[in-house]
């Protein structure tokens, strides 16, 4: 039996500006505030979407209608960009760290041949 994971993580919707402006023609050509609310319902929409595409429309801004989170304004990184990406952060790190624990050896080096000088003048 095949089922699938239940904390799966939900998709985000994405509306285009052809859907965007059909709602608002049709929440605006709706006379009632229930055929509005039945608009928003059958869409699965809140007010608070229609009051940000509107002002968008409004303001004549039809770009602002699309979604920046996949928009070309800000492209998603291929896969392979995203894990170069990983790599080179995790080399910055690497390097760092390196050179933190080189200088830690070389302080105990110092530290090291300061104790052998006073064991031996010591003796």
């Amino acid at each position: 039996m095949t089922s699938t994971d239940p904390a799966a993580k939900p998709r985000r919707r994405t509306f285009t500006p052809e859907y965007k402006l059909r709602v608002l023609t049709e929440y605006d050509d709706a006379a009632s505030s229930a055929e509005r609310g039945a608009v928003l319902r059958r869409e699965r929409l809140y007010h608070s979407h229609i009051q940000e595409w509107r002002q968008a429309r409004e303001a004549g801004a039809l770009e602002k209608l699309v979604d920046r989170r996949t928009s070309a304004a800000r492209p998603k990184k291929s896969p392979a960009e995203a894990e170069a990406e990983k790599l080179r952060r995790e080399n910055e790190r690497l390097k760092k760290e390196l050179a933190r624990n080189k200088a830690a050896l070389e302080v105990l080096g110092k530290a090291s041949a300061l104790l052998e000088m006073i064991s031996e003048s010591a003796d």
